[in-house]
């Protein structure tokens, strides 16, 4: 079973769809002993760091889903937001996060090379595989995929970029180390690109 952590986000239900679509089993639970029994774990979502890490505490899942899922090497997935909380802290609302990976989330500037930058970014933006990984099996390089976010992870080693993205500026568009794998941009929101690296988390060996 996939369990995808319910901690009041929106975008939950899409993730659920995507899978069942993709036929793997999930649940969208806010459970600590259910989240604990999975086979796997996704953390999807949209919104702000703060609102994000006041929740996942409030429902007692920070510590579940750093000690009990990565640490103990259970597959897990981060989407959107939940790269971000990855990190050990965020310019958004200053927050502490959950410090899974090295390194901290930073905002776009407000304007690049004397020219305004748009912010959030919201589209399709092209993502480049900086080295071969079991994520992208069967996906073209520079592919497209569909982002909306105002803030960008910064691991503190290269080492964990598997691909980047450019919007002003270069930024780690999904990382991975031993069994976390995260993304910036949508998987759900991506069509036959996003749901094929869905499915590779599902079925990769860890």
């Amino acid at each position: 079973m996939i369990a995808i952590v319910d901690y009041r986000a929106g975008n939950l239900a899409s993730v659920a769809r995507a899978l069942e679509h993709l036929g793997h089993r999930s649940e969208i639970t806010d459970k600590p002993e259910r989240i604990r029994a999975a086979d796997r774990v996704i953390l999807p979502g949209v919104g702000a760091a703060g609102a994000t890490m006041t929740n996942l505490r409030a429902l007692g899942l920070e510590e579940v889903l750093r000690e009990d899922v990565a640490r103990a090497g259970t597959p897990f997935l981060g989407i959107c937001i939940g790269i971000q909380v990855l990190m050990e802290y965020s310019e958004e609302d200053d927050m502490r996060c959950l410090a899974i990976i090295p390194g901290e989330v930073r905002r776009y500037p407000a304007a690049v090379g004397g020219r305004a930058l748009k912010v959030p970014q919201i589209g399709w933006n092209r993502v480049h595989q900086t080295r071969a990984h079991p994520l992208f099996a069967g996906v073209p390089n520079d592919s497209h995929f569909y982002f909306v976010n105002s803030y960008y992870p910064v691991p503190r080693s290269a080492d964990v970029t598997i691909a980047t993205s450019e919007y002003g500026l270069p930024f780690a568009a999904a990382i991975a180390g031993d069994n976390v794998i995260a993304t910036q941009f949508h998987l759900e929101k991506s069509g036959a690109v996003g749901l094929r690296l869905l499915d590779n988390f599902c079925r990769m060996s860890f």
